[in-house]
């Protein structure tokens, strides 16, 4: 009968660490970009959210902007990464349907472009949240029994 290998006997490559840490510093880095536009014109990000038709758009770009902070630490340090990269699929997935959704591609066919690019990035967080951070450089903190 063969025996059951647990996730903490599997051993990573060096190539495989060194993409685990690539990716999350890419992930980290989309994040830490869209924290620091907010914060160098949180005006502007309220009226961006205001055009889009949605209310109190100073508390939502403030809200997005703690929201981006959080995940940007979650994807350095790795504590609470899946649970992290979850969170981040579901705010990519609104962003790209509610800023760059069908309602806008009539309009500026760029918006397709950006719509697309949003599930992209959607599939990765997706592929994140389900492998984890990785071993290395990583505090390992969320669901029990995960790398």
């Amino acid at each position: 009968m063969p025996s059951q290998i647990t996730q903490s006997q599997i051993t990573q490559s060096p190539w495989q660490t060194t993409a685990l840490l690539i990716a999350r510093l890419i992930f980290a880095g989309v994040f830490l970009m869209a924290v620091s536009f907010k914060f160098m014109g949180m005006a502007a990000t309220a009226g961006y959210i205001a055009a889009a038709g949605f209310p109190f758009p100073l508390f939502l770009a403030w809200c997005a902007a703690i929201l981006e902070v959080a995940l940007v630490l979650c994807f350095l340090t790795g504590a609470f990464f899946s649970q992290a990269a979850l969170i981040a699929a579901a705010y990519v997935l609104f962003l790209g349907l509610a800023f760059h959704g069908p309602s806008h591609w009539a309009g500026n066919q760029a918006e397709f472009g950006f719509f697309v690019d949003h599930f992209s990035f959607l599939a990765g967080l997706l592929f994140a949240a389900v492998h984890g951070p990785g071993k290395v450089l990583s505090l390992n903190l969320g669901w029990p029994g995960r790398a």
